[in-house]
């Protein structure tokens, strides 16, 4: 059984854009990845894998529910209680752009710092 992401890292990150089989086939060139294909509902996003296999993030279609997600590297931070995080983040001048909303097991919402750097934060599921 594989360990969950803990609190305090980062647990994932993907990108998002329109044409996610182009970006993924450009990443796949200029970082020496390779893809493998997670269904979604009628199509395909992809899961970067590293040289060795390993997974090291995401290329997704803006599609769906991903449609108003921002074209950048987007990191998943881990919390322990999403909805506490999201209410400080507000209160710091953050800003909500899509969620919160279920990701498998657990939830995650996608923020934009005071600076205008978005991100998201990944509560896993309660063990």
């Amino acid at each position: 059984m594989s360990q969950l992401p803990q609190p305090g890292t980062i647990g994932w990150m993907d990108l998002t854009v329109e044409d996610a089989s182009r970006v993924r086939e450009f990443y796949e060139a200029v970082a020496g990845w390779t893809s493998q294909e997670h269904p979604m509902e009628g199509y395909s996003d992809y899961v970067m894998l590293s040289p060795g296999g390993a997974p090291v993030g995401g290329v997704c279609h803006a599609r769906g529910a991903n449609a108003g997600l921002p074209p950048a590297w987007l990191i998943y931070i881990v919390v322990e209680d999403l909805d506490a995080r999201l209410a400080r983040c507000v209160e710091l001048g953050g800003q909500v752009i899509e969620g919160p909303r279920q990701a498998g097991s657990g939830r995650f919402c996608v923020l934009r710092d005071p600076a205008g750097a978005a991100f998201a934060l990944y509560e896993n599921a309660p063990q």
